[in-house]
């Protein structure tokens, strides 16, 4: 038990890390193209509101800040525990190497982001053109990169 929480523990370190590079090079993606940034994550946490019946509450300005605060938030949840849930399965004893759990750190990341947003219809994946994929692509290969970087050098 004791190695589980410690692999959660690295795990989440590891997709804290790997969340910061995913911010950053979706951040000079915006900065290099002049790209605004995406309002998924809004309206991710719009549609759960009206989902599950639980308001995010204030109203006009309190309310929107409230939203634009918890949309980026879901974002982080989905890095850190795609990393806490790699920490776990290495704390079991799995370690597959580097470039396999960058793989999976990025089809998990990809699939923690996008599936909620998919699931509430906020987004359709399926309906993407190719320079949205590798948009959403390129800053998750950084998280997974460095993600299992730091996963590997914690467990070493």
């Amino acid at each position: 038990m004791a190695g589980l929480l410690r692999g959660a523990l690295r795990g989440a370190a590891a997709g804290a890390a790997g969340t910061t590079a995913l911010n950053g090079v979706t951040y000079l993606d915006m900065a290099v193209r002049g790209r605004p940034g995406s309002d998924t994550p809004e309206e991710t946490v719009r549609a759960l509101s009206d989902k599950t019946g639980i308001p995010v509450p204030g109203e006009g300005e309190q309310h929107d800040n409230r939203i634009s605060g918890l949309g980026p938030l879901t974002g982080l949840a989905a890095g850190v525990g795609t990393g806490v849930l790699l920490g776990i399965v290495s704390g079991a004893g799995w370690r597959p190497g580097r470039a396999v759990t960058a793989v999976l750190a990025t089809a998990g990341a990809m699939v923690g982001s996008s599936g909620p947003m998919t699931a509430l219809g906020v987004t359709d994946p399926r309906t993407w053109p190719v320079s949205s994929w590798i948009s959403d692509l390129v800053p998750h290969a950084a998280y997974g990169a460095v993600t299992a970087a730091v996963l590997y050098g914690l467990d070493h």
